[in-house]
């Protein structure tokens, strides 16, 4: 089967890991988060490489950023999200740190991205 055009991006590709580390690392949280912060950081997480793949398919420049703008926003929201997580106990901080480190890259990828786009 032929690979989407996305698929061949390393941004997604790192956005896509870091989202399926989160999703993983909620499962573990207290019930009572369910609905609350495990959700939250679920959106926010499958938000970034979403936006990516969303923004890849745009025509015009000015579209393909706003939808890295929101992919850049997303993960921030993750961030503190995590800082969060780690101040209630629900995450250690070597966890908090591991997690800060991927959103550093995929940070630092979308800046490129960002960059050959304009």
């Amino acid at each position: 089967m032929k690979k989407r055009h996305y698929e061949q991006l390393i941004v997604w590709q790192e956005a896509h890991k870091l989202c399926l580390r989160v999703y993983e690392l909620v499962d573990r949280f207290p019930s009572k988060e369910r609905f609350g912060l495990c959700s939250q950081m679920r959106r926010s997480a499958s938000s970034v490489p979403t936006n990516i793949v969303e923004g890849n398919v745009k025509r015009s420049a000015r579209e393909k950023l706003h939808f890295i703008e929101h992919a850049e926003s997303s993960l921030e929201e993750l961030d503190y999200q995590l800082f969060l997580s780690r101040d209630l106990g629900y995450i250690t901080s070597e966890e908090f740190e591991s997690l800060r480190g991927d959103i550093n890259r995929v940070s630092y990828l979308l800046t490129k991205f960002r960059a050959g786009i304009v």
